[in-house]
């Protein structure tokens, strides 16, 4: 099953998913900020940072076990991936400055 973005941006379901818990993750951090600037920066050359991970990623699964490591260098080759995670964190964002400013009231 395909999902079709507003940017005529199609990806498979399981990857929106995906995307949805990477994002709740960074959103539960509290590190929404230097993530969105960091995935900015380094947007234009995703697809250079997933054959690095592809490379260093016999070294980084030796010490850390990660099912979705290999999944995270697939789905973040696409720039375009990159970039709905940001808008996803920018919603995030928004809805929770919305639920703030109603409390406040």
């Amino acid at each position: 099953m395909k999902i079709d973005n507003s940017q005529s941006h199609v990806i498979e379901h399981s990857d929106n998913v995906f995307i949805d818990r990477i994002s709740n993750k960074i959103y539960d951090s509290g590190l929404i900020t230097p993530a969105i600037f960091f995935l900015e920066m380094t947007k234009p050359i995703s697809l250079l940072g997933s054959h690095f991970l592809i490379f260093l990623g016999p070294v980084v699964n030796a010490f850390i076990q990660s099912d979705d490591y290999y999944r995270a260098a697939q789905v973040f080759e696409d720039s375009k991936n990159v970039e709905l995670l940001i808008q996803k964190l920018e919603t995030l964002e928004s809805k929770n400055n919305k639920k703030r400013e109603t409390i406040e009231r």
